[in-house]
């Protein structure tokens, strides 16, 4: 039990002496991205080769003679392209390997392991340039992680590695040394913005929610992390569960909040896990629960599983799903701080921000407001997806252009493309295009370009992205999602879906696109939530920005990307038609005729585009025409 200051400060002495006493540790990514790449299956093969080896010691536990070696289950490594990862740990010497497949282990654990050789097939590389140490990989090396920091280097689920790295620190900072209006204050100053893509100042919320009346207080984590491309909030659950809380317990004590929650979404197995096996471990040490470390500060935290509604990202629509009720928004006022979870006053606040809340009671405002820029101070974590050469999790100041981000941390497109944009906050916000390269990722640069940060996800697309049917595909998910409780949000994305998709068809008319911008501007204006009001960003933006694009869709029936269906125009090439009739006996509707050993023909009337003919030509002579 840590039941004081001093015993927590014994309990990381000892876990920190526990930590040196390895002379390897064997750091497997176990992220749901290298999971799903059989990380699982890597992890149990180092453990059955460290059994089986003579003189290596998997324990902790006192040795004289042999290796201590540590086989870990790590968060996220963030090179999710080059899975599964693993990290050989000796002393301050790491090598990060990367695509590990289980045929490796062997070898590591002979060469890495027992050995003090490097593996070069296994190195990140990068324009034939091979790094071995994490932080010299340019993907990682441009980084600057706070909410990331312990990702990949520290036992995920392991209480004693986190208080080891210093866990629970700013707590009993916050706990013995400060009031909770020092707290408050420090929180506020700090300049520190909800990241969950509103961008609300978290101290003035919580200033809001100490001075009202009412002493029954709650804390509430938004993990409902909804957005397509977006896994930021789940890599911190899964990979540093304790920060989280510790940021938690941090703004429950500063508000006088007993009971806090923790809403997930249930796509989020993973992080469900382990923040239950959290809080498990806080409560059996006695770091959560009542009078904590000997003070009168009592909190009990507990979990809740969304059903994977989109809209209970929305805070009234999370609280009412708590509550038991559907998620659905309300009308405000009252906001969530006055009347939230059970209409009591409530800290509501998504992961990443309490993620950081630890290091700034440790290191102060000022060091926080050090980074980022003025208006948005600190670090933005983002996921990276798209067709750039390396996808992931990141996490850079505040301020950092997209051209750092794709070309020097995300290293160029993939395969030599082209950048054409990047979709920025996922279906409730808009498109960048070349022109915004250097425009700085903050709250407020982005929106004067008709875009959101969000929660972080961006999705990189190049010329082989249809920007209509990228509109199309986030109308059709929102749409999808609206709860229907307000008219503009339920109708009016229902008439934008029907109007894209009949641009895409190829059946539709010029004055849909003053049709389709007029619904925007009113789902936009009049929607009840956030969510509604954003959902029109990503056509607006594409209206705005590629408007051509839209344009030969509807007077040319051309998609230049050859992604619309409906636009593709097969041919056949007579200089490798063989007249082998193959792609005549695959079509399923008879659009192509001809005579063996001639060439076959494609009636464009009779053809539905299927790309039959094409997938079982043996000789390449059928192409879709620009």
């Amino acid at each position: 039990m840590i039941e004081s200051r001093e015993a927590l400060h014994q309990t990381r002495e000892e876990a920190k002496k526990v930590l040196d006493s390895y002379d390897c540790r064997i750091l497997v990514c176990s992220g749901t991205g290298c999971i799903a790449t059989g990380s699982e299956k890597i992890y149990e093969k180092f453990v059955e080769i460290c059994k089986d080896a003579p003189g290596i010691f998997l324990e902790f536990a006192p040795h004289d003679t042999g290796e201590h070696v540590g086989v870990k289950k790590t968060g996220c490594q963030g090179i999710c392209e080059l899975g599964p990862l693993v990290r050989i740990q000796k002393k301050d010497k790491v090598i990060q390997y990367t695509k590990v497949q289980e045929d490796d282990c062997a070898e590591i654990f002979e060469r890495s392991v027992l050995g003090d050789e490097v593996i070069e097939s296994l190195l990140y590389k990068q324009k034939g340039i091979s790094y071995q140490a994490p932080e010299e990989i340019p993907f990682i090396a441009k980084q600057t992680r706070i909410a990331l920091a312990n990702c990949g280097k520290f036992d995920a689920e392991s209480l004693s590695e986190y208080i080891a790295s210093g866990g629970f620190t700013a707590f009993t900072k916050a706990l013995f040394e400060m009031t909770e209006d020092e707290i408050i204050e420090e929180v506020d100053r700090s300049g520190l913005r909800g990241r969950g893509g509103g961008g609300f100042p978290a101290g003035k919320k919580w200033k809001q929610v100490a001075r009202q009346k009412e002493t029954v207080r709650y804390v509430v984590c938004n993990g409902d992390e909804g957005d397509p491309g977006a896994f930021m909030d789940g890599s911190v659950m899964e990979g540093d569960p304790y920060r989280l809380i510790e940021g938690m317990m941090i703004a429950a004590y500063a508000v006088k909040a007993s009971d806090g929650y923790i809403y997930v979404r249930a796509e989020y197995p993973m992080s469900v896990k382990r923040l239950r096996h959290a809080i498990a471990e806080l409560e059996r040490c006695g770091l959560l629960g009542d009078h904590i470390m000997g003070s009168d500060f009592c909190f009990h935290l507990h979990i809740n599983r969304g059903a994977g509604a989109f809209v209970c990202g929305e805070g009234s629509a999370l609280t009412a799903s708590i509550e038991g009720n559907r998620g659905m928004p309300r009308v405000k006022p009252p906001r969530t701080v006055e009347k939230g979870l059970w209409e009591k006053p409530t800290v509501l606040n998504n992961v990443e921000t309490f993620a950081n809340v630890p290091q700034i009671i440790l290191n102060g405002a000022d060091w926080y407001r050090s980074i980022g820029t003025v208006g948005s101070p600190g670090t933005k974590t983002f996921s990276l997806t798209g067709a750039i050469e390396n996808t992931g999790l990141i996490e850079v100041p505040m301020g950092t252009t997209l051209r750092e981000i794709i070309f020097d941390i995300g290293g160029g497109m993939k395969d030599g493309g082209t950048f054409k944009a990047v979709q920025i906050g996922g279906p409730s916000g808009g498109c960048l295009t070349e022109e915004h390269l250097d425009v700085p990722l903050d709250f407020d640069s982005v929106k004067k370009y008709g875009a959101i940060v969000g929660s972080g996800g961006l999705v990189v697309m190049d010329e082989h992205t249809c920007m209509v049917e990228v509109a199309r595909f986030f109308m059709s998910f929102t749409q999808r999602e609206s709860c229907g409780k307000c008219v503009p949000c339920r109708e009016g994305t229902k008439r934008m879906l029907e109007i894209l998709e009949k641009i895409v068809a190829g059946k539709g008319e010029l004055s849909d696109l003053d049709r389709l911008q007029e619904l925007a501007e009113m789902v936009k204006s009049m929607a009840l939530c956030g969510l509604g009001k954003s959902a029109p960003l990503p056509v607006l933006s594409t209206l705005k920005l590629f408007r051509s694009e839209y344009e030969e869709h509807i007077t040319q029936h051309r998609c230049r990307a050859k992604v619309c269906e409906a636009m593709k125009r097969y041919v056949i090439n007579p200089e490798f038609c063989r007249g082998c009739s193959k792609c005549a006996k695959n079509c399923p509707v008879g659009a192509i005729s001809g005579q063996i050993k001639k060439c076959y023909h494609i009636n464009p009337d009779i053809c539905i585009h299927c790309g039959a003919c094409k997938d079982n030509c043996a000789f390449d002579a059928i192409y879709i025409e620009d």
